[in-house]
């Protein structure tokens, strides 16, 4: 999982929530945050999207890690961070082994 993947991910689902929203998603890049750019994208949103984008990269985001920021007062994140943070704590999604009886 790289930088690229990461990115393409994160910026996809974020096209596909504003999408399912009804609301525009204007361009993003490296230093846009998301949460300050897209409408009615809050911290209501924000665990579906973390959800999704780990469905996408068939990794596991621990529930305690705010890829968007904003917790406890934090500044909010762009998606540069977002995807720093997404490669530093996100972990492959264990494959179920079918066990031959």
């Amino acid at each position: 999982m790289d930088e690229f993947q990461v990115t393409n991910a994160l910026v996809g689902v974020l096209k596909k929530i504003q999408a399912i929203a009804g609301q525009p998603c204007p361009p993003l890049d490296g230093g846009s945050v998301p949460p300050d750019l897209l409408p009615k994208f809050d911290s209501t949103v924000w665990p579906a999207a973390a959800t999704m984008v780990a469905r996408v990269l068939k990794v596991t985001i621990p529930n305690d890690v705010h890829i968007f920021g904003g917790e406890k007062g934090r500044p909010l994140l762009t998606i540069n961070q977002t995807v720093a943070l997404i490669i530093k704590k996100a972990t492959p999604k264990k494959t179920e082994e079918k066990v031959a009886a």
